[in-house]
């Protein structure tokens, strides 16, 4: 028999960083802008030149080094790819102990 263990769906705070939230949190806004920039097809240095970054802080993001990025950062970044950021706070349901924070995308809707 093999023995299993499940994630609680946050690495970082499966591996005991104290800061796991805020992390899991920089990890997905990372992503965003990572896909951003490659369904765009933009080169590191257009894309340096969009964010207002060096050419090497874009090739960290891309790399999914975030850790120099604050979540206000990353942000900033999303809003200059031109993207609307929203952030809704709700309670949580009561079959959770505690609030969580999450990061989705809506894919924009193109008609003819």
């Amino acid at each position: 028999m093999i023995d299993q263990t499940f994630g609680s769906g946050n690495v970082f705070a499966d591996l005991g960083f104290e800061d796991a939230e805020e992390m899991q949190l920089r990890a997905h806004l990372t992503h965003q802008i990572y896909s951003i920039i490659k369904q765009r097809e933009l080169t590191q240095s257009k894309a340096a030149e969009i964010l207002g970054l060096a050419q090497p802080d874009v090739s960290a993001l891309m790399n999914g080094k975030f850790v120099s990025f604050s979540v206000d950062r990353l942000l900033k970044l999303l809003v200059r790819l031109n993207q609307d950021v929203e952030i809704v706070v709700r309670p949580a349901p009561k079959s959770r102990s505690s609030g969580r924070v999450s990061v989705s995308r809506k894919a924009k809707v193109v008609t003819a």
